[in-house]
């Protein structure tokens, strides 16, 4: 039997469309003869992944990132396509991780310790890990910190290492080395004389041990001294107090007796006090002065004359 031509171009042509979906889907990491588990996994973020990117599990590779879906909630899904021959936990936790310093993403897959396995269609836990650069960042800072350290640390050496501030420092040592000398030299005085003196104050202790001793024999005896001188004090004061009193009672009656003569009219004072008509007078005397000295200041004529000849009439 004889083929047409028509057919073997149509079936070479069928022939080179599957091929060319095979090799697709071969670019692409797609298994086209095997069967695979559809999982998702849902994500804050995903920087750095894309399509086709691995999921790994300890640096395997057991499947790729088929889709990614931008969710109402901000929150982006991840379909996985996990080769049919491995089981997945239920409790396993899809992981996105850095693969290097540039900033690509890959799933790595952390397997739970659950017997229950993953079914096509399953949810998957998932969480972000910082990518290199972020985690780089904290190391970054304290390097930063450390190397201003240091630049301090530089700048106080070079500074150390300054010959003025090397003279300054001689300097202070020589004058500390002085200071030590004198004092040095003071306490070897001292300590002579100590030596020296050592038997006059061995005296001087004796006596105020003495007089010490002296003073705890006799404590009884103090004490009834101070005892008397206190009462004495106290007797004294009290006299004086009663004395006080006594003179203060006796001005008091003596004042009181005045004041009693005054209101009934004895003496020159009781008089003036009690006797109206003296009153009247003295007042009329002194209004009779008042009056006499104003007419003098106004018409001293008539009181006084006075001539440079020794001659005048006189006013009868």
């Amino acid at each position: 039997m004889k083929i047409k031509n028509e057919t073997k171009v149509g079936i070479l042509a069928a022939f080179a469309i599957a091929l060319l979906i095979i090799g697709y889907n071969f670019l692409k990491g797609n298994s086209i003869f095997s069967d695979e588990t559809v999982l998702y996994a849902r994500y804050s973020r995903v920087d750095g992944l894309s399509v086709s990117k691995p999921v790994l599990i300890n640096g395997f590779q057991i499947g790729r990132v088929d889709q990614l879906k931008l969710q109402p909630d901000g929150f982006i899904v991840a379909k996985l396509h996990i080769n049919g021959e491995y089981e997945i936990p239920t409790n396993s936790i899809a992981r996105l991780e850095s693969t290097d310093l540039l900033g690509s993403k890959a799933i790595i897959m952390e397997l739970g310790n659950s017997r229950v396995f993953a079914q096509d269609g399953d949810t998957l836990k998932a969480n972000v890990e910082k990518n290199l650069m972020e985690a780089v960042q904290p190391v970054q800072k304290k390097a930063e910190q450390i190397i201003d350290k240091m630049d301090s640390i530089l700048t106080s050496v070079n500074s150390i290492m300054n010959p003025e501030f090397q003279n300054n420092v001689n300097k202070s040592f020589s004058s500390i080395a002085s200071t030590l000398a004198s004092l040095e030299a003071t306490s070897i005085k001292v300590d002579r004389l100590v030596g020296s003196e050592g038997s006059r104050i061995s005296a001087i202790m004796a006596n105020i041990e003495s007089i010490s001793n002296n003073l705890k024999n006799n404590n009884q005896k103090i004490n009834s001294i101070l005892n008397n001188i206190h009462t004495m004090s106290d007797q004294v004061a009290a006299a004086n107090f009663k004395q006080t009193v006594d003179d203060a009672n006796k001005a008091i009656a003596e004042l009181q007796g005045v004041v009693r003569k005054v209101n009934s009219g004895e003496g020159s004072l009781g008089l003036l006090v009690n006797d109206r008509e003296m009153y009247d007078n003295l007042n009329n005397a002194s209004k009779n002065l008042d009056n006499l000295i104003i007419d003098l200041k106004e018409n001293p004529k008539r009181y006084v004359h006075f001539s440079i000849f020794g001659g005048g009439k006189k006013d009868n």
